[in-house]
């Protein structure tokens, strides 16, 4: 199992410390969208293996659960129900296929021409404001309608683990900065604890040892039209993903195994994971960062942290213990998560140096935003489009459509 010289048990080590550093972000995802967290562990490490085994195990990359996703999942649930969302989730994989086709066909060029940094930014933007009320209902003790926690008690413990996660990712140095969420996480269940209210009958009632609850996928054409489009942005995540890992070890991973096998692999477990229930898994930005900061770049330590993930998935108690996290300590964090998710597509904008003067580039970028952030649909017959997934179409049909500017103009 180990590379070079490096024992077995200083491999399985640093794919232990791989597996915390992507802990709080792979179980935060289900546990805000109603999905199963033991399954988010499950799913993180058989995808993990199963884009390995696409990409014959040449990337030191670990796969957890999407961002992206949450809320088209959250709007989903309410929408179709939880079976049609599974069923949705696996089929979002389609659009990987194609990408993976595209790119062994034309190369990573035509990717870029059909999501050029114009359509990407705005629609990024759109993933992380379009659920800015859903965060701020949590951060103040609200599941939908209903307060759970008491106002003032929640406000409190939401800022308390908002300013954590903050003063982490700031302040700390070496592997600590690199786990803000689960820092932020464990300082506001600390608080909930001293204010009691963590609730621990479930813990109690679960066994130690028991199979993760698999979901049921249905295939309901409306809830698969409206998430296909959603993964739009985890493609180009992973193509930057691809790209900033290759960047830390030196090697261009675009090449060899090739872009097409990395975003096949990226597909199949996406598609794997939806039908057993998991959240869907993209390639994670704080492996990266780990990768670079232990010059570790051997994949076989992304083996190793799959191996763990899978196996804490079937340890019930942890399971139960993760729902016991109160709803304010993620509303908290979820408050700065889908802001940062916001500021990558404004990122994505500024270093693209988009010229925003221009009438052309700032058409596709204003309607995006307010097609998406006030839930525009369109309903032709039982089909519709909503959200996320029609401003993803817009920006990109905009894009190809609209004519350019006379040049005279980019003065």
């Amino acid at each position: 199992m180990s590379a070079g010289h490096e024992p077995v048990w200083r491999t399985a080590l640093s794919g232990a410390q791989i597996l915390f550093v992507a802990f709080g972000a792979t179980v935060l995802v289900p546990l805000l969208t109603g999905l199963n967290p033991s399954l988010a562990l499950l799913g993180a490490g058989v995808g993990t293996l199963i884009f390995q085994i696409c990409t014959k195990r040449q990337v030191p990359i670990y796969l957890g659960s999407s961002f992206a996703f949450i809320a088209p999942v959250i709007y989903s649930v309410q929408t179709w129900g939880m079976p049609a969302t599974l069923g949705a989730l696996a089929s979002a994989s389609f659009f990987y296929y194609v990408a993976a086709a595209l790119v062994k066909w034309r190369g990573v060029g035509l990717i870029h021409k059909l999501l050029p940094p114009v359509v990407i930014g705005p629609v990024v933007m759109v993933i992380g404001l379009g659920l800015a009320q859903v965060a701020v209902g949590m951060a103040t003790g609200k599941a939908g309608e209903t307060q759970v926690v008491p106002y003032e008690t929640a406000i409190a413990i939401a800022a308390i683990s908002l300013l954590a996660t903050m003063l982490t990712a700031i302040r700390a140095q070496g592997l600590l900065k690199l786990v803000p969420i689960l820092i932020g996480v464990a300082v506001g269940y600390v608080a909930s604890l001293v204010v009691g209210i963590v609730d621990f009958s479930r813990v109690h009632d679960a066994a130690w040892l028991a199979m993760p609850g698999f979901g049921s996928p249905e295939f309901n054409l409306a809830a698969i039209l409206f998430m296909i489009p959603v993964a739009i942005a985890p493609i180009v995540e992973h193509v930057g993903g691809i790209l900033a890992i290759g960047s830390v070890a030196g090697k261009d991973y675009t090449e060899n195994p090739g872009l097409h096998r990395t975003l096949l692999g990226d597909g199949l477990a996406v598609n794997v994971v939806g039908l057993f229930g998991g959240p869907p898994v993209t390639t994670y930005g704080e492996v990266t960062g780990a990768v670079m900061l232990t010059h570790n770049y051997n994949p076989v330590v992304m083996t190793w942290a799959a191996g763990f993930a899978i196996l804490m998935a079937f340890v019930g108690k942890f399971g139960a213990l993760l729902q016991t996290i109160p709803l304010p300590v993620m509303g908290g964090i979820m408050v700065l998560l889908f802001g940062s998710i916001a500021g990558i597509g404004l990122k994505t904008l500024l270093d693209a140096r988009v010229n925003l003067s221009s009438a052309r580039n700032l058409c596709i970028v204003s309607v995006t935003l307010v097609t998406g952030i006030g839930g525009l649909a369109v309903h032709i017959g039982s089909f519709s489009l909503q959200g996320i997934s029609l401003c993803g179409v817009l920006a990109v049909l905009l894009n190809l459509l609209l004519p350019q500017e006379p040049k005279s103009a980019d003065r």
